[in-house]
């Protein structure tokens, strides 16, 4: 008996000796496992934002570059475009100003002509016949010429708004006269409209490519700040010179 609790006696400092190991350790254990999700949240990487005003990556600078420049290309050619359409409506409006200049003077030689009596001439079928032959071949050959529109020559045909068949030649000569100045005011009248549309479509079109040639320089000029010359002009091929204004004296009458 004694034996046995002698042996008992010397177990128990053994016993509380492995036991407290193997509390410290479970203590250890559980200490490193509730700290581990700490230091894997405070070892996490945070993406970089980059501040608002950061400038934009080269690519894209490069690729906007490359897109601005094509734009300023496209609308430097299409003003080059307009300004030759307008150089043309401005040659049309000055030929159609002589044109109707023309036929303005030619009409004046007959103001006074409506006072004066017609020639007497035998009144025969065979002469209203010559008579209407006459204005016939005078109205298609003034609009061959391009000096009578189809709409007046149609109206000769068929003897409408005063176009009598019987009258004299001689009166046939004053209204053509006129007829030839109205059309030729109209045709200058449309021309005139034609050009001032042409001269609008070519200055917006100037200030566009203008307005892009810029911007391309200044996205090139982003990429390569210090190997970029600046352009003399913006968009010196798209340039449109002023307009001439000219000066056309009054038609009365």
């Amino acid at each position: 008996m004694n034996t046995v609790l002698s042996q008992f006696l010397i177990g128990v400092p053994t016993a509380t000796a492995i036991w407290s190991l193997l509390l410290v350790l479970a203590l250890t254990g559980l200490a490193v496992l509730v700290a581990r999700p700490e230091r894997d949240q405070a070892t996490e990487v945070t993406p970089v934002v980059p501040p608002p005003d950061a400038p934009p990556p080269v690519a894209d600078l490069r690729r906007y570059a490359g897109e601005v420049a094509v734009a300023a290309a496209g609308a430097a050619q299409t003003a080059r475009r307009h300004r030759a359409a307008w150089l043309a409506a401005q040659d049309t409006l000055e030929r159609a100003w002589q044109a109707y200049d023309e036929a303005e003077t030619t009409a004046r030689r007959f103001v006074g002509a409506g006072a004066l009596p017609s020639p007497r001439t035998p009144r025969t079928p065979a002469e209203y016949a010559g008579r209407e032959r006459w204005l016939h071949q005078e109205a298609v050959a003034a609009h061959w010429r391009g000096e009578l529109s189809v709409e007046r020559l149609r109206d000769v045909f068929a003897h409408r708004d005063g176009w009598d068949p019987r009258r004299h030649p001689v009166e046939h000569e004053v209204m053509l006269a006129r007829a030839v100045r109205e059309d030729r005011r109209a045709a200058y009248r449309a021309a005139a409209w034609r050009e001032r549309v042409a001269w609008r479509d070519a200055e917006l079109a100037a200030e566009a490519a203008r307005s892009l040639a810029a911007e391309a320089y200044a996205a090139t000029q982003r990429v390569r700040p210090d190997r970029v010359p600046r352009p003399r002009t913006a968009a010196s091929a798209a340039t449109l010179p002023t307009r001439a204004t000219r000066w056309h004296p009054a038609r009365v009458g």
